[in-house]
């Protein structure tokens, strides 16, 4: 058992317990105007223990098992959200048999019950973690199994080969048909490029996951300040006419395209003067290095220095993008920079291209072509399993063409299964599940 809702007063506070003594428990606890049924709301009133004397009023659900959450019998009580009250209904379910959960173990039941598999419970803790509508999203679709729903077909095309396979080796002396090298190559090839398809999406679902950081850089008094401002939307960062004003990095996340950005205003580019804006320089150079995309600002009108141009070039390959600020002080406001790297003009002051730069910006970072935004690897986990089945199906292919026993190519379609197993949970070992749910809050 464990208190459901974050630590605080609140206007509803929600105490779970789950387990088979769970309801007997619970009728303990609670006074009841009727009895507990399954999926059935009841109210419920709260009493000192030590004078009788009515707290709290609240309602309790009971869920039967296996039709609940964790797949166990579940008992919910909603109270009014007062520390107190909450520790109370706590002190008195331990004493009567209960124990405290553990990080994540409403969850870790779930899974272990076959309520979700291991890429539906890590995407309860994806959905409780959301800092925009888009990663809810996701996190809503990863839960309703779609990560699930990707990994099905090439791993049941997997196992009807391995059963192929297995079939003409237990049965070669029944005639029965050995399956010809080139079909079975075939086969590998067709499993590999869903794998690989899937593999893909690993980029987009990092980036879902845990957002970008955007380092926001160039020389002193570009107005790099002032675009932050006006992509944060607020007066965050300090901006006057004196070069050299930021000397520290200044960081704000905001939404774009429901994806959580991380904004970084970085000290101007530039010879130090003296020794704190040589350690702000220092810092802007390894965020610039850091970041994920990066934002070269520029004076519109203003031919770009050496060391400009130099800086342009090395972001080559990277997301990178390059604006031309204070376009309302010049008739001819954009500068020739490099036809590698997206360019569009703004000016800070007036606002304008800042929508074109939030649209550029956007481009930088949403889906590839072709790629489904559904049942994407997220987690370093996800993409490390399908790799390695990858890496498991090339060497079987490898060695069929090389004309190695069947016996052997097995091992390493079996070694591609356990991969693939080890995604939605059939095969993870314990320490792995362990490290999972430990992440999770308590009472999830």
């Amino acid at each position: 058992m464990a208190i459901s809702t974050p630590p605080g007063r609140g206007g509803i506070g929600i105490v779970r317990l789950s387990g088979r003594h769970a309801f007997e428990i619970a009728n303990a606890l609670l006074t009841l105007r009727k009895p507990l049924a399954h999926a059935q709301a009841r109210f419920v009133e709260i009493h000192d223990p030590e004078t009788g004397e009515k707290l709290d009023e609240g309602i309790a659900t009971y869920f039967a098992g296996p039709k609940s959450y964790t797949g166990e019998d579940l008992v919910e009580i909603a109270a009014h959200g007062s520390p107190v009250i909450l520790e109370l209904l706590v002190r008195l379910a331990l004493r009567h048999g209960a124990r405290l959960a553990r990080p994540g173990e409403f969850t870790e039941r779930a899974f272990l019950s076959g309520r979700i598999d291991l890429t539906q419970a890590e995407a309860v803790r994806d959905l409780i973690e959301s800092q925009t509508l888009y990663q809810a999203r996701v996190a809503a679709g990863q839960m309703g199994g779609a990560l699930s729903r990707r990994i099905k077909p090439p791993k049941r095309d997997l196992v009807a080969l391995i059963a192929v396979l297995e079939a003409g080796i237990d049965f070669a002396e029944d005639d029965v048909d050995v399956t010809p090298n080139t079909e079975i190559v075939t086969r590998i090839g067709a499993i590999a490029a869903q794998l690989e398809q899937l593999e893909r999406s690993f980029e987009r679902g990092r980036i879902v996951h845990r957002g970008l950081t955007l380092a926001i850089v160039g020389r002193p008094n570009v107005g790099k300040s002032s675009l932050f401002n006006r992509l944060v939307e607020r007066e965050r960062a300090i901006v006057t006419a004196v070069p050299g004003t930021t000397r520290d990095l200044v960081t704000e996340t905001v939404s774009l395209g429901g994806i959580p950005l991380q904004l970084v205003d970085t000290a101007g580019l530039r010879e130090a003067v003296d020794e704190a804006e040589l350690i702000g320089v220092q810092k802007s150079r390894e965020a610039l290095a850091d970041a994920d995309v990066v934002l070269l600002v520029f004076e519109a009108g203003v031919p770009l220095r050496e060391d400009e141009t130099a800086l342009v070039r090395s972001l080559e390959g990277r997301r990178a993008l390059t604006a031309f600020n204070k376009a309302d002080l010049q008739l001819d406001s954009q500068a020739t920079a490099d036809p590698r790297l997206p360019a569009v003009t703004t000016s800070a002051l007036t606002g304008q291209g800042i929508d074109d730069l939030r649209g550029a910006l956007l481009s930088l970072v949403r889906n590839p072509p072709g790629e489904t935004e559904s049942g994407m690897l997220t987690t370093l986990r996800h993409h490390e399993a399908v790799t390695e089945a990858l890496a498991a199906l090339r060497k079987a292919a490898g060695a069929v063409q090389h004309g190695i026993p069947h016996e052997m190519i097995l091992l390493d379609l079996y070694a591609a299964l356990r991969q693939l197993d080890a995604l939605t949970g059939e095969t993870t070992p314990d320490d792995i599940l362990n490290h999972i749910f430990s992440s999770f809050c308590i009472g999830k």
